[in-house]
């Protein structure tokens, strides 16, 4: 009898979201008959930039069983224990907030934070800024790598920073290899439909004819075969996601400066810019809204943040912000800029996509490898953009910056009503001094963001009432020793190295 998964996969378009499919699919069905091509030109470039990630990438090397010691130093990655964010607010003492990743060790520190929060919130002057409570602040503000050592019980949660183009390569490697998979070069000029609409073939330039049972599409933003042949609708984001655009500029890393261990987000005058080191080089880009300033303006705004005057090549790219309706469509899966476009804010690129897939294969075995949950995986992963979408949303609602002459960017963000209900029912917890935890799990999306994701924003932001309006605590609040959470919190930093430390000695492993 025929194992049910040996069905013929035909990935179009490589990349990292490309490879990275390839790879779990054909290491999830290896031994059972399946087959996983991926096509792509050498003609048509790919998106990636330095590139920041989610604890989720680490679970996707660990499960193909791929050591930090072989990919990291190959795409000059990094660690990167979070992201923080600079000029999104402008109440004194919370100019900027770092946003961490979980450890074990929140265990210790997040209820108290929590309730400092919902204290201040209710107008009691208590210590609220999320860096004073987590670990992971402390490490990328003293440069060190999320890595414990043996004699230390927990391990934090982390990230990397990485070259796409690299980690693309490696994978491709990876996937070609140790999985079977079949790497065919070639443009796709033409796809063929079935009776029943689903997707038979692909066409080559060169007239070569590619079967498959079923296809995924990796073709970033062409989109070929979701907004092409299957003409799956598309629905954007621009109506509480302004920023389109973006401009990229490297620049050189000196070798003896400190290596950060964070994700940098920047706030300039129509959008943002990041700051991912790599080891051997800084990945910038400047994300806008291009109602709000054109590119050339842009450019200009960049290279004076980064001080580099006329030099370097900037490139100019243009975002799809928002996804199709439905990922899973016929006999086939997008995926990737494809799928849709949530912008780098939290660099939730690659989660998606990890995400996607998993749930996927499960949604396709559950079904005995038919579309059996086709509906139900379509509604849980449009319900995950939209849950990532409300949390971006929320950075620029609360936002506190002034604008520049001229530009009515950061207002124009914090004014605009278009909130979904989940997002409106989000802030009245927190401006209602209410239990937010409660409310985030009421709501059901604990599983996008966590609560202590959902308190780091606000209050990092420094979203609670004015000084004028806070008192000293009184009997009725409990008052936590802040000197003791400090001490706890450097004593456990004591157990981490530096991050350039760490990487030299994954290098020579």
């Amino acid at each position: 009898m025929t194992d049910p998964a040996a069905k013929d996969f035909v990935i179009l378009g490589g990349g990292t979201a490309g490879w990275m499919a390839a790879c779990l699919l054909a290491d999830q069905w290896r031994g059972r008959g399946a087959t996983v091509t991926l096509i792509e030109s050498r003609d048509i470039g790919i998106i990636g930039v330095g590139e920041g990630s989610t604890p989720q990438l680490k679970a996707f090397f660990d499960r193909l069983g791929i050591a930090e010691s072989k990919w990291m130093p190959a795409c000059n990655a990094t660690y990167k224990n979070g992201i923080s964010f600079h000029g999104w607010s402008s109440h004194p003492g919370y100019e900027s907030y770092f946003h961490p990743f979980p450890t074990p060790l929140d265990n210790h520190t997040a209820g108290k934070f929590f309730y400092n929060t919902r204290a201040r919130r209710t107008g009691r002057d208590v210590a609220a800024h999320p860096d004073q409570f987590f670990l992971p602040a402390l490490l990328a503000a003293t440069n060190k790598a999320p890595i414990a050592p043996e004699n230390f019980p927990l391990e934090p949660s982390y990230g990397y920073h990485f070259d796409a183009h690299k980690v693309g390569a490696f994978l491709a490697c990876h996937a070609a290899e140790n999985l079977g998979v079949k790497h065919v070069e070639g443009k796709v000029e033409t796809v063929e439909r079935a009776e029943n609409g689903d997707i038979a073939a692909l066409f080559t330039e060169d007239g070569s004819r590619i079967a498959g049972d079923f296809f995924l599409d990796c073709s970033g933003f062409r989109a070929i075969l979701f907004n092409g042949a299957l003409a799956e609708p598309f629905i954007p984001f621009s109506d509480n996601l302004f920023n389109d655009s973006a401009v990229v500029m490297p620049t050189a890393r000196a070798e003896q400066e400190p290596l950060p261990s964070q994700t940098k987000a920047s706030a300039l005058s129509a959008g943002w810019v990041w700051d991912i080191p790599l080891t051997s080089r800084t990945g910038n880009g400047y994300v806008y809204s291009s109602s709000h300033i054109d590119a050339a303006a842009a450019e200009r705004e960049l290279r004076q943040h980064l001080g580099v005057g006329d030099s370097g090549e900037a490139r100019h790219l243009k975002m799809r912000v928002g996804r199709v309706q439905n990922s899973w469509s016929h006999n086939a899966l997008a995926i990737g800029l494809s799928q849709g476009f949530l912008e780098p804010l939290e660099a939730t690129a690659l989660h998606i996509v990890m995400a996607t897939v998993e749930h996927f294969i499960g949604s396709f075995e559950a079904g005995v490898f038919t579309p059996q949950h086709r509906d139900h995986f379509n509604a849980e992963i449009a319900a995950r953009y939209e849950g990532i979408r409300d949390y971006i949303v929320c950075h620029y609602k609360v936002n506190s910056r002034e604008d520049s002459a001229g530009i009515d960017y950061w207002a124009a963000s914090r004014n605009n009503q278009n909130l979904s209900d989940g997002l409106k029912a989000v802030l009245t917890s927190w401006f209602t001094g209410s239990d937010l935890s409660a409310e985030i799990s009421r709501l059901d999306i604990t599983k996008y963001y966590s609560a202590i994701s959902w308190h780091s924003l606000l209050a990092g932001y420094g979203v609670f009432p004015d000084d004028t309006k806070i008192s000293p605590p009184g009997n009725d609040i409990i008052l936590h020793d802040m000197i003791e959470i400090d001490h706890f919190l450097d004593r456990c930093a004591m157990n981490f190295s530096d991050h350039a430390d760490i990487l030299a000695d994954i290098k020579k492993a």
